[in-house]
Protein backbone atom coordinates (compact mmCIF):
# COMPACT_ATOMS: atom_id res chain seq x y z
CA UNK A 1 0.00 0.00 0.00
CA UNK A 2 1.33 3.42 -0.97
CA UNK A 3 1.48 5.16 2.39
CA UNK A 4 2.83 8.68 2.06
CA UNK A 5 4.02 11.67 4.05
CA UNK A 6 2.04 13.97 1.73
CA UNK A 7 -1.67 13.62 2.47
CA UNK A 8 -2.69 16.85 0.74
CA UNK A 9 -1.05 16.94 -2.67
CA UNK A 10 -2.46 20.38 -3.45
CA UNK A 11 -0.12 21.88 -0.87
CA UNK A 12 2.70 21.25 -3.37
CA UNK A 13 1.18 20.96 -6.85
CA UNK A 14 -2.07 22.27 -8.24
CA UNK A 15 -3.64 23.01 -11.59
CA UNK A 16 -5.64 26.22 -11.79
CA UNK A 17 -7.93 27.14 -14.70
CA UNK A 18 -8.82 30.76 -15.39
CA UNK A 19 -10.12 33.17 -18.01
CA UNK A 20 -8.08 36.06 -19.36
CA UNK A 21 -9.37 39.62 -19.06
CA UNK A 22 -6.66 41.67 -20.79
CA UNK A 23 -6.04 43.72 -17.64
CA UNK A 24 -5.12 43.18 -14.01
CA UNK A 25 -6.19 39.65 -13.12
CA UNK A 26 -5.64 38.15 -9.66
CA UNK A 27 -5.69 34.34 -9.90
CA UNK A 28 -6.52 32.73 -6.55
CA UNK A 29 -7.32 29.22 -5.41
CA UNK A 30 -3.91 27.69 -6.08
CA UNK A 31 -3.63 26.89 -2.37
CA UNK A 32 -0.07 28.14 -1.90
CA UNK A 33 2.34 30.75 -3.23
CA UNK A 34 3.74 29.13 -6.36
CA UNK A 35 7.46 29.14 -7.09
CA UNK A 36 7.05 27.74 -10.61
CA UNK A 37 4.01 28.60 -12.74
CA UNK A 38 3.52 27.22 -16.23
CA UNK A 39 0.74 28.86 -18.29
CA UNK A 40 -0.86 27.77 -21.57
CA UNK A 41 -3.80 29.11 -23.55
CA UNK A 42 -6.50 26.49 -24.01
CA UNK A 43 -8.96 28.16 -26.37
CA UNK A 44 -6.42 29.55 -28.83
CA UNK A 45 -2.91 28.98 -30.09
CA UNK A 46 -0.14 30.60 -28.07
CA UNK A 47 3.26 29.75 -26.69
CA UNK A 48 3.73 28.26 -23.26
CA UNK A 49 4.85 30.74 -20.58
CA UNK A 50 7.06 29.52 -17.74
CA UNK A 51 7.90 31.75 -14.77
CA UNK A 52 9.66 30.94 -11.50
CA UNK A 53 10.70 32.62 -8.26
CA UNK A 54 14.42 32.01 -8.75
CA UNK A 55 14.67 33.90 -12.06
CA UNK A 56 11.95 36.36 -11.03
CA UNK A 57 8.29 36.63 -11.94
CA UNK A 58 8.90 38.81 -15.02
CA UNK A 59 11.30 36.36 -16.70
CA UNK A 60 9.62 34.11 -19.27
CA UNK A 61 10.82 31.01 -21.09
CA UNK A 62 8.72 28.94 -23.51
CA UNK A 63 8.74 25.15 -23.68
CA UNK A 64 7.66 25.00 -27.33
CA UNK A 65 10.54 27.10 -28.64
CA UNK A 66 14.33 27.22 -28.45
CA UNK A 67 14.22 30.92 -27.60
CA UNK A 68 16.26 32.55 -24.86
CA UNK A 69 14.70 34.07 -21.75
CA UNK A 70 12.75 37.29 -22.24
CA UNK A 71 11.44 39.95 -19.86
CA UNK A 72 7.64 40.22 -19.72
CA UNK A 73 6.51 42.93 -17.32
CA UNK A 74 2.80 42.55 -18.19
CA UNK A 75 2.49 38.79 -17.66
CA UNK A 76 2.91 37.63 -14.04
CA UNK A 77 3.32 40.79 -12.00
CA UNK A 78 3.56 38.97 -8.67
CA UNK A 79 3.47 35.57 -7.01
CA UNK A 80 0.87 35.77 -4.24
CA UNK A 81 0.00 33.74 -1.14
CA UNK A 82 -2.83 31.88 -2.92
CA UNK A 83 -1.82 32.22 -6.56
CA UNK A 84 -0.48 34.98 -8.79
CA UNK A 85 -1.46 38.29 -10.38
CA UNK A 86 -1.36 38.94 -14.12
CA UNK A 87 -1.01 42.14 -16.11
CA UNK A 88 -2.33 42.86 -19.58
CA UNK A 89 0.03 40.52 -21.45
CA UNK A 90 -1.95 38.62 -24.08
CA UNK A 91 -0.09 35.31 -24.00
CA UNK A 92 -0.92 34.74 -20.33
CA UNK A 93 -4.02 36.92 -19.99
CA UNK A 94 -5.65 37.60 -23.35
CA UNK A 95 -9.19 38.91 -23.06
CA UNK A 96 -11.77 36.22 -23.80
CA UNK A 97 -9.31 33.31 -23.70
CA UNK A 98 -9.37 30.34 -21.39
CA UNK A 99 -6.08 29.21 -19.89
CA UNK A 100 -4.51 26.61 -17.65
CA UNK A 101 -1.74 27.09 -15.12
CA UNK A 102 0.28 24.29 -13.56
CA UNK A 103 1.81 25.36 -10.26
CA UNK A 104 4.54 23.87 -8.06
CA UNK A 105 5.80 24.91 -4.64
CA UNK A 106 9.57 24.96 -4.08
CA UNK A 107 11.14 27.26 -1.45
CA UNK A 108 11.00 30.85 -2.60
CA UNK A 109 13.76 32.72 -4.38
CA UNK A 110 16.40 30.20 -3.38
CA UNK A 111 19.77 30.27 -1.67
CA UNK A 112 23.39 29.56 -2.49
CA UNK A 113 24.40 25.93 -2.96
CA UNK A 114 28.04 24.77 -3.11
CA UNK A 115 27.51 21.00 -3.41
CA UNK A 116 28.67 20.95 -7.04
CA UNK A 117 31.87 22.02 -8.75
CA UNK A 118 29.89 25.02 -10.05
CA UNK A 119 27.95 27.14 -7.55
CA UNK A 120 24.19 27.24 -7.96
CA UNK A 121 21.16 29.02 -6.56
CA UNK A 122 18.62 26.47 -5.38
CA UNK A 123 15.00 26.66 -4.29
CA UNK A 124 14.24 23.16 -3.00
CA UNK A 125 11.24 21.50 -1.42
CA UNK A 126 12.61 18.25 -0.02
CA UNK A 127 9.16 17.12 1.14
CA UNK A 128 7.68 17.08 -2.37
CA UNK A 129 10.94 16.35 -4.21
CA UNK A 130 11.04 19.45 -6.39
CA UNK A 131 13.77 22.04 -6.86
CA UNK A 132 14.57 24.98 -9.13
CA UNK A 133 18.28 25.39 -9.87
CA UNK A 134 20.08 28.27 -11.57
CA UNK A 135 23.77 28.40 -12.45
CA UNK A 136 26.21 29.98 -14.87
CA UNK A 137 27.71 27.62 -17.43
CA UNK A 138 31.46 27.57 -17.99
CA UNK A 139 31.76 25.52 -21.18
CA UNK A 140 33.31 22.54 -19.40
CA UNK A 141 32.23 19.48 -17.49
CA UNK A 142 30.66 20.31 -14.14
CA UNK A 143 28.49 19.08 -11.31
CA UNK A 144 25.56 21.18 -10.13
CA UNK A 145 23.97 21.03 -6.67
CA UNK A 146 20.20 20.50 -6.72
CA UNK A 147 19.26 20.57 -3.02
CA UNK A 148 16.81 17.67 -3.01
CA UNK A 149 18.63 15.30 -0.68
CA UNK A 150 17.36 12.52 -2.96
CA UNK A 151 18.27 11.34 -6.46
CA UNK A 152 16.32 13.17 -9.20
CA UNK A 153 14.36 10.97 -11.57
CA UNK A 154 13.82 13.75 -14.10
CA UNK A 155 15.61 17.03 -14.85
CA UNK A 156 14.48 19.67 -17.37
CA UNK A 157 17.16 22.19 -18.40
CA UNK A 158 17.03 25.37 -20.50
CA UNK A 159 19.79 27.78 -21.46
CA UNK A 160 18.54 31.26 -20.60
CA UNK A 161 20.99 33.11 -22.82
CA UNK A 162 21.21 30.88 -25.87
CA UNK A 163 18.78 29.83 -28.58
CA UNK A 164 18.89 26.10 -28.03
CA UNK A 165 16.66 23.13 -27.28
CA UNK A 166 15.35 22.22 -23.87
CA UNK A 167 17.27 19.19 -22.59
CA UNK A 168 15.55 16.48 -20.55
CA UNK A 169 17.17 13.81 -18.41
CA UNK A 170 14.83 10.96 -17.46
CA UNK A 171 16.01 8.01 -15.43
CA UNK A 172 14.07 5.56 -17.61
CA UNK A 173 16.14 6.41 -20.70
CA UNK A 174 19.42 6.73 -18.83
CA UNK A 175 22.49 8.90 -18.61
CA UNK A 176 23.70 8.46 -22.19
CA UNK A 177 20.47 9.64 -23.82
CA UNK A 178 18.82 12.99 -24.18
CA UNK A 179 15.42 14.11 -25.38
CA UNK A 180 14.11 17.58 -26.15
CA UNK A 181 11.12 19.14 -24.42
CA UNK A 182 10.47 21.48 -27.36
CA UNK A 183 10.35 18.76 -30.04
CA UNK A 184 9.04 15.42 -31.18
CA UNK A 185 12.41 13.71 -31.44
CA UNK A 186 13.18 10.25 -30.16
CA UNK A 187 15.72 9.86 -27.38
CA UNK A 188 19.19 10.38 -28.80
CA UNK A 189 21.61 7.64 -27.74
CA UNK A 190 25.34 8.10 -27.21
CA UNK A 191 24.75 11.54 -25.71
CA UNK A 192 27.48 13.00 -23.52
CA UNK A 193 25.25 15.72 -22.03
CA UNK A 194 25.14 14.03 -18.61
CA UNK A 195 28.77 12.81 -18.63
CA UNK A 196 27.37 9.24 -18.76
CA UNK A 197 26.76 9.59 -15.03
CA UNK A 198 23.54 9.37 -13.05
CA UNK A 199 22.59 12.20 -10.69
CA UNK A 200 23.28 11.69 -7.00
CA UNK A 201 21.33 12.84 -3.96
CA UNK A 202 23.28 16.12 -4.04
CA UNK A 203 24.37 16.88 -7.65
CA UNK A 204 23.68 16.27 -11.32
CA UNK A 205 26.28 16.12 -14.08
CA UNK A 206 26.51 18.39 -17.13
CA UNK A 207 29.00 18.31 -19.97
CA UNK A 208 30.62 21.24 -21.70
CA UNK A 209 30.91 19.30 -24.96
CA UNK A 210 27.14 19.10 -25.41
CA UNK A 211 26.72 22.45 -27.17
CA UNK A 212 24.58 25.17 -25.62
CA UNK A 213 22.16 22.63 -24.14
CA UNK A 214 23.54 22.04 -20.66
CA UNK A 215 26.70 23.99 -19.76
CA UNK A 216 27.92 26.47 -22.37
CA UNK A 217 28.67 30.04 -21.31
CA UNK A 218 25.69 31.84 -19.86
CA UNK A 219 22.95 31.21 -17.31
CA UNK A 220 20.87 28.02 -17.06
CA UNK A 221 17.74 26.95 -15.24
CA UNK A 222 16.86 23.40 -14.23
CA UNK A 223 13.68 21.92 -12.80
CA UNK A 224 14.53 18.78 -10.82
CA UNK A 225 12.18 16.07 -9.60
CA UNK A 226 12.78 13.30 -7.10
CA UNK A 227 10.10 10.65 -6.75
CA UNK A 228 7.98 10.79 -3.58
CA UNK A 229 5.78 7.86 -2.65
CA UNK A 230 2.11 8.70 -2.98
CA UNK A 231 2.82 12.08 -4.61
CA UNK A 232 4.93 11.74 -7.76
CA UNK A 233 6.03 9.03 -10.17
CA UNK A 234 8.51 9.03 -13.07
CA UNK A 235 8.76 5.91 -15.17
CA UNK A 236 8.25 4.14 -18.47
CA UNK A 237 5.96 1.59 -20.08
CA UNK A 238 5.48 -0.33 -23.33
CA UNK A 239 2.37 0.21 -25.44
CA UNK A 240 0.27 -2.72 -26.65
CA UNK A 241 -1.60 -1.10 -29.57
CA UNK A 242 -4.87 -2.34 -28.11
CA UNK A 243 -7.99 -0.41 -27.13
CA UNK A 244 -7.60 -2.12 -23.76
CA UNK A 245 -4.27 -0.43 -23.22
CA UNK A 246 -1.59 -0.50 -20.57
CA UNK A 247 -2.22 0.13 -16.89
CA UNK A 248 0.39 2.30 -15.17
CA UNK A 249 0.57 1.91 -11.41
CA UNK A 250 1.44 5.14 -9.63
CA UNK A 251 0.19 4.54 -6.10
CA UNK A 252 -2.09 7.57 -6.24
CA UNK A 253 -4.99 9.14 -8.10
CA UNK A 254 -3.33 11.35 -10.75
CA UNK A 255 -3.71 15.11 -11.01
CA UNK A 256 -1.20 15.59 -13.86
CA UNK A 257 0.04 13.06 -16.41
CA UNK A 258 2.67 13.91 -19.03
CA UNK A 259 3.75 11.24 -21.55
CA UNK A 260 6.24 11.13 -24.44
CA UNK A 261 7.14 8.32 -26.82
CA UNK A 262 10.92 8.06 -26.85
CA UNK A 263 11.85 5.13 -29.15
CA UNK A 264 10.54 6.82 -32.30
CA UNK A 265 10.17 10.42 -33.43
CA UNK A 266 6.99 12.25 -34.30
CA UNK A 267 5.05 12.27 -31.03
CA UNK A 268 4.49 15.29 -28.78
CA UNK A 269 4.75 15.66 -25.01
CA UNK A 270 1.07 14.95 -24.24
CA UNK A 271 -0.41 16.56 -21.12
CA UNK A 272 -3.60 15.74 -19.22
CA UNK A 273 -4.75 17.04 -15.84
CA UNK A 274 -7.68 16.57 -13.49
CA UNK A 275 -9.01 20.12 -13.81
CA UNK A 276 -9.41 20.15 -17.59
CA UNK A 277 -10.57 16.52 -17.32
CA UNK A 278 -12.58 16.33 -14.09
CA UNK A 279 -14.27 13.08 -15.11
CA UNK A 280 -13.19 9.96 -16.97
CA UNK A 281 -12.39 9.47 -19.73
CA UNK A 282 -9.70 12.13 -19.92
CA UNK A 283 -9.31 13.26 -23.52
CA UNK A 284 -8.65 17.03 -23.47
CA UNK A 285 -4.99 17.23 -24.47
CA UNK A 286 -2.38 19.93 -24.63
CA UNK A 287 1.20 19.49 -25.80
CA UNK A 288 4.18 20.92 -23.94
CA UNK A 289 6.16 20.93 -27.18
CA UNK A 290 3.57 22.81 -29.27
CA UNK A 291 1.70 26.13 -29.24
CA UNK A 292 -1.59 24.59 -30.41
CA UNK A 293 -4.91 25.07 -28.65
CA UNK A 294 -6.45 22.33 -26.53
CA UNK A 295 -7.83 19.42 -28.53
CA UNK A 296 -9.72 16.18 -28.00
CA UNK A 297 -8.29 12.79 -28.91
CA UNK A 298 -10.36 9.80 -29.97
CA UNK A 299 -8.30 7.61 -27.67
CA UNK A 300 -8.88 8.10 -23.96
CA UNK A 301 -7.11 7.79 -20.63
CA UNK A 302 -8.71 7.09 -17.25
CA UNK A 303 -7.40 8.55 -14.00
CA UNK A 304 -8.10 5.87 -11.38
CA UNK A 305 -7.37 5.65 -7.66
CA UNK A 306 -4.00 3.95 -8.11
CA UNK A 307 -2.79 5.07 -11.55
CA UNK A 308 -3.48 5.48 -15.25
CA UNK A 309 -5.49 3.21 -17.56
CA UNK A 310 -4.92 3.69 -21.29
CA UNK A 311 -8.05 3.19 -23.41
CA UNK A 312 -7.12 3.62 -27.04
CA UNK A 313 -4.55 2.94 -29.72
CA UNK A 314 -3.25 6.45 -30.38
CA UNK A 315 0.47 6.33 -31.09
CA UNK A 316 1.02 9.26 -28.72
CA UNK A 317 0.64 6.89 -25.79
CA UNK A 318 -0.16 3.34 -26.93
CA UNK A 319 1.57 2.26 -30.12
CA UNK A 320 2.18 -1.48 -30.25
CA UNK A 321 5.62 -2.08 -28.67
CA UNK A 322 6.18 1.68 -28.42
CA UNK A 323 8.33 2.86 -25.52
CA UNK A 324 7.08 5.76 -23.42
CA UNK A 325 8.35 7.88 -20.54
CA UNK A 326 6.04 9.75 -18.20
CA UNK A 327 5.84 12.05 -15.21
CA UNK A 328 2.82 12.05 -12.93
CA UNK A 329 1.68 14.01 -9.86
CA UNK A 330 -1.05 13.11 -7.39
CA UNK A 331 -4.50 14.40 -6.68
CA UNK A 332 -4.47 12.20 -3.59
CA UNK A 333 -2.51 9.12 -2.48
CA UNK A 334 -3.94 5.63 -2.81
CA UNK A 335 -3.69 5.39 0.96
CA UNK A 336 -3.04 8.40 3.20
CA UNK A 337 -0.73 8.22 6.20
CA UNK A 338 -3.79 7.66 8.43
CA UNK A 339 -4.91 4.68 6.33
CA UNK A 340 -7.70 6.49 4.46
CA UNK A 341 -8.04 5.13 0.91
CA UNK A 342 -8.45 7.30 -2.19
CA UNK A 343 -11.73 7.33 -4.06
CA UNK A 344 -11.88 6.36 -7.73
CA UNK A 345 -13.41 8.80 -10.19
Amino acid sequence: MAYTTINKSTDYFNTKLYSGNGGTNAITGVGFQPDWTWIKKRSATGSHCLFDAVRGNTKRIQSNTTGAETTETTAITSFDSDGFTLGSGGTANGSGTTLVSWNWKANGAGSANSDGSTASTVSANTTSGFSIVKWTGNGGNATIGHGLGAVPKMIIIKSLANTTSWMVYHSAIGNNSEIYLNGTNAAAGSSTAWQDTNPTSSVFYVAGGAGDGVNASGDYIAYCFAEKKGFSKFGSYIGNGNADGAFIYTGFKPALFVVKRYDSSGEYWNVLDNKRNPENPADDFLYWSENSAEGVKSSKIDFVSNGIKIRGTDGAFNNSSGSYIYMCFAEEPLVASNGTPATAR
